[in-house]
């Protein structure tokens, strides 16, 4: 598209994508599991979650968990370990049936009944950009209240969807919203 940045960083700025930014809150806003897959602990609190009931199997083996009943039971056990390839696997698939599964709840919060949720756009880092190539880029906030497309791209690992949606709801910045296309980070709570 030629209205987006081709080349971001060239003079020294620094920052990510804004609807990599979004997708990081979701991800903080699921709350998942803290305790990391190598540890016993984290690896049976996954397992559980993907296990407790035949949805949440089905769910998993859709998200890509092809482990067989028997390999997952000599997980819980103990008498086995996960290779690294099946924690990656394990891994994955906790993460998708857990956007899965808290999207809806996430949506109805961040929408509030069409009140929407006040969102913070903390500007890019220009601190190594040389002076006649810094611009002025101010901390900005918005309220969007449509958070239908950006919930489900993220639910659904959706990139390039997440990032249509998300500049959907920039544009109502006015003329400067590619000024926020790259940013330090945006914060919202649900």
């Amino acid at each position: 598209m030629p209205e987006r940045n081709i080349d971001f960083g060239k003079f020294g700025a620094q920052g990510i994508k804004g609807h990599e930014a979004v997708a990081r809150q979701l991800d903080a806003l699921a709350g998942y599991i803290a305790t990391p897959i190598t540890a016993r602990r984290g690896l049976l609190a996954r397992l559980h979650y993907l296990t407790r009931s035949e949805r949440a199997r089905a769910a998993a083996r859709a998200a890509g968990l092809t482990a067989t009943p028997r390999t997952i039971r000599a997980w819980f056990a103990g008498t086995r370990s996960p290779s690294r390839a099946n924690l990656a696997a394990i891994e994955q698939a906790y993460r998708t049936v857990r956007r899965e599964n808290v999207a809806r709840h996430l949506l109805a919060r961040l929408n509030r009944d069409g009140r929407g949720t006040r969102v913070e756009i903390h500007p890019l880092n220009q601190s190594g950009v040389s002076q006649p190539h810094q611009r002025v880029v101010a901390f900005r906030t918005m309220n969007v209240r449509r958070w239908d497309r950006i919930v489900a791209a993220w639910a659904a690992g959706d990139d390039s969807g997440l990032d249509e949606a998300w500049v959907d709801q920039v544009v109502d910045l006015g003329s400067q919203w590619r000024q926020y296309e790259y940013v330090t980070n945006i914060g919202f709570a649900a």
